[in-house]
């Protein structure tokens, strides 16, 4: 069994000591509320007086009418008794009128303990001290205690009431008929009572394995990127069986109470009709009348045993969940889940050694990309005067820094596919700019190259080696992606700027400070040594650190994909040209013009083909390139 049927069990694990933290608050919240109860009470005397009407009114007119020759006696006393059913009607509405009285008090009650109890425990924390279950505690389970909590007073008020319109009936007919009825119930009874703590208990693990598997899958999916990054995606994922596994476990626990309870309704249920009809001779002995006996079939039948299936069914299921939840809304503070740690670097990042931050480890980013028209291209062709221009290199000469070869991309069999046969050369040291609408396959271009993404055709390579199916520490070794949305951890910010190179010294992570423009950040964070808060950073302040890691990482590809789209234009010069100076090949999706007229060549992807060029050769020769130019620039399109 795992840990959750620990934390879900609080207290004794039979339920009692839930029972007993409950019950003062229990009697003060009743106590304060007893002009309700008397109210409800009155209405619940009349339906006393219901239960006990039919049957007796059953057994008068067999006895005194029918038997007797008298129709008219008989027909009236059947008449009483359907006045008597009947009268059920007004006796329900005035119950549900008084119920809301205690139902809704309690409602709110508890939305302000969950409350108070969720602020008290974000308010010592700030980020990242939230409590994941307040949700659960706000919504479902505040709901669980009112529907359980209303369905629990409807209940036991009717088979308390029920039950003694009943018996007194019995007791009027013949005393004899409760010694045949009374052992058989009193004893399936018994039996279900018997359950009630160990189900409770039951039940208690159940909703504990819910709210910490919930709780689990909440802080892995938020700390999805840390787990990945350091390596701990594993164990978090083992963690997480186990947590499956015991709320598994804890619901066939409270399935095999839920059979033994049907058993004891089985018995409460239906022995006493059976014994009934076995004693019928005995009874005959003793002076029991038809009537009587058709009088005792109709109290078992129309108002004892429903009213004891219905209690046994409201206590079981309801009552079991409104003390569990109760218990966990108003008693003691449940020991959280434990927060799925990331493999953190405590040492500086002069001390690190390769083993704390692997560069294999780096997170796949991907960006989602809607299939739109396909993009057709021989781009070794648009240039063809140079190999800069996109022409693949000689044998015998350097090995291309990134080469596709009819690459086709499609999102499904049947899908248009984003890129169609696409043919690309970029050399080592060459800069090259990405451009296009959004949606056309830009962010796709870049997962293919970085080897996160498959192609549906064709083939990818990097440096000479092709990407796809590699091991992700030889493609850590080969090309360092950094998307949109800027991946910084919870260390320090050595720790962030090294993650891709555990060897960087200190001066290797001033240079880098200093050429990104990150030398203001860091002094106010603290230096180097100081602790990261991601939260706390901005956008921009994220995409500055994840470029001086990329600055400083040995890989020699560098992938862009709008990652300095929250820098202001000064800032993502610095950027690039700091980027651009590092030893390597530099693919960039503009962002911006200016990111594209600094590029080498630029290419242009807009869903028919594909143009790749310098700046004025793809102006010249791309009407989209012409349009994006116009609107970068604020004005109208440049003609050629």
């Amino acid at each position: 069994m795992t840990r959750v049927a620990d934390t879900g069990a609080r207290g004794t694990g039979d339920g009692s000591g839930a029972l007993r933290r409950i019950a003062p608050p229990a009697r003060r919240f009743l106590a304060r509320r007893t002009g309700v109860l008397a109210r409800l009470a009155f209405w619940s005397l009349a339906e006393t007086g219901q239960a006990f009407l039919v049957g007796y009114g059953v057994a008068r007119a067999v006895d005194r009418g029918f038997l007797a020759g008298d129709v008219r006696r008989g027909l009236l006393w059947l008449a009483i008794a359907l006045v008597a059913v009947l009268f059920g009607a007004p006796v329900i509405r005035g119950v549900f009128t008084q119920l809301a009285g205690l139902t809704e008090p309690l409602r709110d009650g508890l939305v302000r303990r969950a409350v108070d109890r969720s602020l008290a425990r974000a308010a010592p924390g700030g980020a990242g001290g939230t409590d994941r279950a307040a949700v659960s505690r706000l919504t479902n389970q505040v709901e669980i205690a009112r529907d359980s909590f209303a369905g629990l007073v409807l209940t036991l008020r009717s088979f308390v009431f029920t039950a003694a319109g009943a018996l007194l009936g019995l007791l009027s007919l013949h005393p004899a008929l409760l010694v045949v009825v009374l052992p058989p119930l009193s004893g399936g009874l018994a039996l279900f009572l018997v359950t009630l703590r160990p189900m409770a208990a039951a039940q208690r693990r159940a909703l504990a394995a819910d709210e910490a598997l919930g709780d689990h899958a909440a802080r892995s999916r938020a700390a999805l990127r840390d787990l990945t990054a350091c390596g701990t995606g594993p164990e978090a994922a083992r963690r997480g069986a186990e947590l499956v596994d015991g709320a598994a476990a804890a619901a066939r626990a409270l399935a095999g109470w839920a059979a033994v309870r049907t058993a004891a309704l089985g018995v409460a249920g239906h022995l006493p009709v059976l014994a009934l009809l076995l004693a019928v001779p005995w009874l005959r002995g003793r002076g029991v009348t038809a009537g009587a006996l058709l009088g005792a079939f109709t109290y078992l039948v129309q108002s004892l045993l429903p009213a004891l299936h219905t209690l046994m069914t409201a206590l079981g299921a309801a009552g079991a969940r409104l003390l569990v939840v109760l218990d966990r809304i108003i008693g003691p503070e449940p020991e959280p889940e434990p927060e799925p740690e990331p493999a953190r670097a405590s040492v500086r990042h002069h001390a690190r050694s390769k083993t704390a931050y692997p560069a294999a480890r780096f997170p796949a980013p991907g960006t989602a990309v809607t299939a739109r028209t396909g993009t057709t291209a021989d781009i070794a062709d648009a240039g063809a005067r140079s190999p800069v221009h996109g022409r693949r290199p000689a044998r015998g000469g350097p090995t291309a820094a990134v080469e596709l070869r009819s690459v086709t991309l499609s999102y499904g069999a049947r899908a248009q596919p984003v890129l169609d046969s696409l043919d690309l050369c970029v050399v080592p040291g060459e800069r090259l700019a990405v451009v296009g609408p959004s949606g056309i396959g830009k962010s796709t271009l870049t997962r293919l190259v970085a080897g996160t993404l498959a192609p549906s055709g064709g083939e990818v390579r990097v440096a000479g080696r092709e990407v796809t199916g590699r091991a992700p520490a030889e493609l850590a070794a080969l090309r360092v992606l950094v998307p949109q949305e800027a991946y910084v951890f919870s260390g320090t910010v050595g720790d962030n700027l090294a993650y891709l190179r555990p060897d960087a010294d200190r001066a290797d992570l001033d240079a880098a400070v200093g050429a990104l423009g990150l030398r203001p950040l860091v002094e106010r964070l603290g230096g180097l040594d100081a602790p990261v808060r991601p939260a706390e950073l901005s956008p921009g302040e994220r995409q500055l650190v994840a470029l001086a890691r990329a600055y400083l990482s040995p890989a020699p590809l560098l992938l862009l994909d709008e990652a300095t789209c929250h820098l202001d234009p000064a800032s993502e010069a610095r950027a690039e040209e700091a980027l651009a100076r590092r030893r390597g090949t530099l693919l960039v999706v503009a962002h911006r013009l200016s990111s594209a007229v600094r590029a080498d060549r630029v290419l242009v992807l807009d869903g028919t083909e594909a143009v790749c060029g310098t700046h004025e050769q793809v102006l010249e020769r791309s009407p989209l390139y012409r349009d994006l130019t116009g609107h970068w620039n604020g004005g109208p399109a440049r003609e050629p």
